[in-house]
């Protein structure tokens, strides 16, 4: 198993996350600033300029959004 190092999704909470109704129901969302920082992040790695300390962002960034995903599923599921 490999270790892989990330900023703790936690730390983005206080600036970097919304909740949003979205068709009714109450979604968590990347703030504009957050989301624009992932894609920003994304392009660089596409480009292979990523500086080890983004590449450490990237991966908490990206863990975070796998939580929102699963998250927000069951929120939808649930309101079925």
């Amino acid at each position: 198993m490999n270790a892989q190092l990330m900023i703790q999704p936690s730390s983005f909470i206080d600036a970097g996350i919304q909740i949003k109704p979205v068709r009714g129901l109450f979604l968590f969302k990347f703030s504009e600033d957050l989301q624009e920082r992932l894609e920003n992040l994304n392009e660089k790695q596409r480009e292979s300029k990523l500086s080890p300390d983004e590449e450490v962002e990237l991966t908490g960034i990206l863990e975070l959004d796998r939580i929102f995903t699963l998250l927000n599923a069951k929120i939808i599921a649930e309101s079925a």
